[in-house]
């Protein structure tokens, strides 16, 4: 029997660190799922006790611990004392690693949201410790269980627009619309020390081209403090990444990022040899066109509730917990986007390409995690 079998269990226990607008969802979305039969606790250090609404808005009149029945600890070792089975690591990204270990050594399963981390430091050992222990580390990229990512993901493997040549991403929105229930100053992701920034918290960009192109080698990228929001972080980054395609063909790849556009844009085309997909999130549709330029394919995702994705990924983390199944992204994964991340930020700051391999190697990963 495989560990991660062995491991295996019902969950009847999860405790929270944060309950900020993520947390919150994923603790509304187990409500949902599994109603009062699992014991929820929460370790909390700002204690606000706002409820915030599936559209990001304050609910006035509710009390988050009372409206979802959490016990609440104001040390993190009190909280593991629970002996929860899974641990929603739902804090600002720089104190990721920390409680990640601290769960893991306390055997509970741990869903990270993204990114892994601000930096690679820990990362190798938080790593090592899913590896060892054969608990499920999963990292919260709930784009992966878009129908658009799934359907760009098949078309690739069926070869339905040939060898791909090229591709770009663009995700762009303005920062203070994030959260409307807070003022966007205080967030993570306009805080250096948090661990934010343009390139990190839109991570997801990474690493959803990484699951259909596979890792870059080397990235070159100019951006940085940019516009006159009040953050100390990175708001713009424009990015070419290197890939490699067939037979070891460079495959280029353009990834802008920002904290400014309004309306706000997303949008991912890959060019290949026999046509090209184009997966609109702005937009709410994916398209397909063969070598002629004609549609060969559309699709509407206008009906798709958001929620649905986050609904999706939690299923997949408890299914993963009590069937010992693989996660679809390991903090291998999130490692590896991770890298990424950092490799961009550091381009932009030496205005050189960066390998990101030998940022891997720097954190003590060599080959990959």
């Amino acid at each position: 029997m495989s560990a991660a079998l062995e491991l295996a269990r019902p969950v009847r226990c999860c405790l929270f660190v944060g309950l900020g607008g993520i947390g919150q969802r994923h603790l509304r979305n187990l409500r949902q799922l599994r109603g009062s039969t699992v014991e929820v606790h929460a370790f909390r250090v700002r204690r606000e006790r706002h409820v915030v609404s599936d559209t990001l808005q304050l609910v006035h009149g509710e009390d988050v611990e009372s409206k979802y029945g959490v016990q609440v600890h104001d040390e993190l070792e009190a909280a593991l004392a629970q002996k929860p089975d899974v641990v929603f690591v739902t804090n600002p990204s720089s104190l990721h690693v920390d409680v990640t270990r601290r769960a893991l050594a306390a055997g509970a399963h741990v869903l990270v949201e993204k990114p892994l981390s601000h930096s690679l430091c820990g990362v190798a050992d938080v790593v090592e410790d899913v590896r060892r222990t054969g608990l499920v580390g999963y990292v919260a990229y709930q784009l992966r269980f878009h129908p658009g990512f799934l359907r760009a993901s098949q078309i690739l493997t069926q070869g339905l627009i040939g060898c791909p040549l090229f591709a770009e991403a663009t995700v762009g929105e303005y920062l203070p619309s994030f959260h409307p229930y807070e003022d966007y100053r205080r967030m993570y992701a306009a805080r250096r020390e948090l661990g934010g920034g343009v390139t990190l918290s839109q991570i997801h960009e990474i690493d959803f081209l990484m699951a259909l192109l596979g890792r870059p080698e080397r990235v070159f990228s100019m951006g940085g403090k940019l516009s006159s929001l009040e953050v100390d972080v990175d708001d713009v980054s424009s990015s070419l990444l290197e890939f490699r395609g067939a037979e070891g063909r460079v495959l280029p790849v353009r990834l802008h990022q920002d904290f400014v556009q309004r309306p706000a844009e997303r949008r991912t085309v890959i060019v290949g040899e026999g046509g090209k997909v184009e997966w609109s999130l702005s937009g709410k549709t994916l398209r397909r066109y063969g070598a002629d330029g004609a549609l060969c394919e559309s699709h509407d995702y206008a009906e798709l509730p958001r929620n649905a994705l986050f609904e999706a990924e939690l299923s997949h983390f408890l299914d993963c917990v009590e069937n010992g199944r693989a996660p679809c992204v390991s903090l291998s994964d999130g490692a590896e986007s991770l890298a990424v991340a950092l490799a961009i930020l550091e381009s932009q700051k030496s205005g050189l390409p960066v390998n990101v391999g030998a940022v891997l190697d720097r954190a003590g990963f060599g080959a990959s995690p």
